[in-house]
């Protein structure tokens, strides 16, 4: 066979193929161009079957990559959802116990004479002690009291001191200290505390 493929090649020129004479051809050039034709027809339909099929794997691909990182992300939330629960949990604990530091507005009027109190068990002279206008904000009221009183350093030192001790939560804001001739200290103070506005 190989030996016929041989023979037929004898005599041939390639310079001198006529397409419209393919009929004629050797039949070892007519093997060989089917071979080239079927390989060239098999690439090109290979290469255009997968080219686009090679962008949908890419695209499925980098997908992949990212919900990869979207399952590890919620992986660990889920993994750290009880130790989130008991954080939650520890703030709202938490959110109570400063709400009811809060006095209510009916607490005020008791608040009031707490400071007065602490006023005058530090040995201030109170002079005046005026709870103002509230001003509401988002989450709270605000409710200041300007305070003003005479005492000596360590009297005013000892009433901030028992401010901080109380059990409600007050803020003390914009001091002024002014000596007196007799050696004493004026004082003044706004305090502030806070209420719920659900109150």
């Amino acid at each position: 066979m190989i030996d016929a493929i041989k023979d037929s090649f004898k005599g041939f020129d390639p310079n001198n193929l006529d397409l419209a004479a393919a009929g004629t051809w050797p039949v070892g050039v007519k093997v060989i161009t089917y071979i080239l034709l079927f390989v060239g027809v098999i690439f090109l339909g290979v290469h255009f079957y997968t080219s686009d099929k090679e962008l949908i794997l890419q695209s499925k691909i980098r997908v992949e990559s990212k919900l990869k990182t979207e399952y590890s992300s919620v992986s660990n939330q889920v993994a750290n959802l009880a130790g989130l629960r008991k954080q939650m949990a520890d703030v709202e604990e938490q959110f109570k116990e400063i709400k009811r530091q809060l006095p209510t507005q009916k607490e005020v009027p008791g608040l009031l004479e707490d400071i007065t109190n602490i006023g005058i068990a530090s040995g201030l002279v109170i002079n005046s002690l005026v709870l103002q206008a509230e001003r509401r904000d988002k989450y709270y009221i605000e409710l200041p009291i300007h305070i003003s009183a005479q005492g000596s350093y360590h009297q005013v030192g000892n009433f901030v001191s028992g401010i901080a001790a109380i059990k409600r939560i007050v803020t003390l804001h914009d001091f002024n200290l002014t000596p007196t001739s007799a050696g004493m200290l004026n004082i003044t103070i706004t305090a502030k505390t806070y209420r719920n506005d659900d109150d």
